[in-house]
């Protein structure tokens, strides 16, 4: 059988699966594809095309050594490793829509990863050489930078609570704080620049990225760090553009190491701040500094932001978050009630946790709202309350009870057998248990008087209400009795638990 791109890349693709982490070889591997498969004088070749150029720096760093075994496994020991990296153009009306970076899986070992100069081929077009991105210490300067200007100080704007030590890390959101904690370690010196998280409201994303900043400000207090929400951003180029300085404006983001930059999917439909932030994230990509971004979606769901922009928020990574496990969502709590000082049932906590399950944010606000309302009105904290101070946020969680549970938990705490309450006898215990029965079958349930008497042996409603009306006059007239009324309530709502 022929070999072709596609078979040889698969087979590449069964071994390296079953060297690296599921999540390793989604994000890394998955967006690969086969581009050709060719002959050359010393073996095959195998042209893989990546998405993006960090894709062949991260691969080069991290897996080299896999992917060398890898091809030499399935194309031999002469075979080889060629890359086809996709690259924009940026020149506006020239209808050139790209072009890609042809780049050998194997680089010099004399060159430092990422700053060889690689030929690049343009379909249909002649060949050229071009550069990837060249660090200060190789002569370069920036074109972005203007000498002459001051570092400014600019207040970071961070919520210090927002620290790594305080996020829980759970499986929903393990890769996010993995690249995050990478990225605070080495700002701009990792492939993840920008890099950008996603994901619903209330799930950790503005704690993340502000924990990065955090980070960055304990150990490297040198670097200039601000996060700003996109909003905050907008308004702020609006009032430069008022008073005439939108100079200004720029120089100083252009002076930022590490922007961060809240919710940009707010960026839609403003295009003078798209275009404004367009030319701040080429200064400040093209300069090294780290760009950190999060949205409520995935870049490409996105609307009402320029191409051009929402691709170069996918030249790093992109990663989610999502809604935590169940596991999680205890640790969360426990977490929030240790940092209060707070002494809480692990029942409450369980209840909680199963029963709101998309949100964060709303979950520490459920436990906050539930130690208030025991403090202000003297309650215990205690299941009970948790379940009606919490009805809005959990809604009702029981399940309907129904007139079997019932008869069975009456017959239980009388001793009576079930079949007796349905039947014909007179026996008084058989009739206490059985009007008691039909009470709370009335009561509990939205049963008819003549379907409630259908399940005691197919007697008339009008027995329904007499043993109702007999059970509630003693309710109100003998406490004894009361208690053993609301003994057997209790234990009905426990067994619907």
């Amino acid at each position: 059988m022929e070999l072709t791109a596609e078979k040889a890349w698969n087979e590449c693709l069964d071994v390296i699966r079953d060297n690296v982490s599921v999540q390793s070889y989604r994000t890394w591997f998955e967006p690969l594809r086969a581009a050709r498969l060719e002959e050359m004088n010393e073996g095959l070749s195998l042209t893989v095309r990546l998405p993006s150029r960090f894709y062949f720096e991260w691969l080069e760093e991290h897996y080299f050594s896999l992917l060398r075994s890898t091809v030499t496994r399935v194309l031999g020991p002469t075979g080889k490793l060629f890359y086809d990296v996709t690259i924009e153009k940026e020149d506006v009306g020239t209808g050139n829509s790209g072009s890609s970076m042809h780049l050998p899986a194997r680089r010099p070992a004399n060159e430092p990863q990422g700053r060889a100069l690689w030929a690049e081929r343009a379909s249909g077009t002649p060949q050229h050489t071009a550069s990837l991105p060249a660090s200060p210490e190789h002569g370069i300067s920036n074109p972005f930078v203007i000498p002459g200007i001051r570092k400014v100080h600019v207040e970071s704007r961070l919520n210090p609570n927002y620290t790594f030590d305080r996020f829980i890390e759970g499986d929903c959101n393990r890769l996010a704080r993995s690249a995050a904690l990478a990225i605070a370690q080495n700002p701009g010196g990792t492939s993840f620049n920008p890099f950008l998280l996603y994901g619903g409201v209330g799930l950790g994303k503005t704690h993340l990225i502000q924990a990065i900043g955090n980070y960055v400000q304990a150990n490297a207090p040198a670097d200039t760090v601000l996060y700003v929400s996109s909003e905050q951003f907008t308004n702020e180029f609006v009032q430069a553009i008022q008073h005439n300085k939108v100079s200004d404006f720029s120089l100083m983001y252009r002076q930022i190491d590490l922007l961060i930059i809240d919710d940009v999917q707010f960026f839609s439909g403003k295009e003078k701040t798209q275009e404004e932030f367009f030319h701040i994230f080429n200064a400040l990509h093209q300069n090294g500094k780290q760009i950190v971004l999060s949205a409520d979606r995935a870049p490409r769901d996105i609307k009402g932001v320029e191409e051009r922009l929402l691709s170069r928020f996918q030249w790093g990574l992109s990663a989610d978050v999502q809604s935590p496990e169940f596991e999680t969502r205890m640790a969360i709590l426990h977490r929030k009630a240790s940092e209060d000082g707070i002494d809480i049932a692990e029942d409450i906590l369980q209840y909680m946790a199963h029963n709101i399950t998309s949100n964060i944010r709303e979950l520490e606000g459920a436990l906050i709202r539930l130690l208030a309302h025991g403090t202000l009105y003297n309650r215990d904290v205690d299941l009970v309350l948790a379940k009606d101070v919490l009805m809005d946020l959990v809604g009702d969680t029981r399940a309907p009870v129904t007139i079997d549970q019932i008869q069975r938990v009456v017959c239980q705490y009388f001793n009576v057998s079930e079949d007796l309450v349905r039947a014909k006898t007179r026996k008084r215990e058989v009739v206490r248990a059985r009007q008691v029965a039909m009470y709370f079958a009335k009561e509990l349930t939205h049963h008819s008087l003549k379907t409630i008497g259908l399940h005691f042996g197919g007697r008339d409603h009008s027995t329904v209400i007499h043993a109702r009306r007999s059970i509630k006059n003693q309710v109100e007239t003998d406490s004894a009795f009361r208690q053993v009324v609301e003994e057997i309530a209790h234990a009905i709502e426990l067994r619907t638990r």
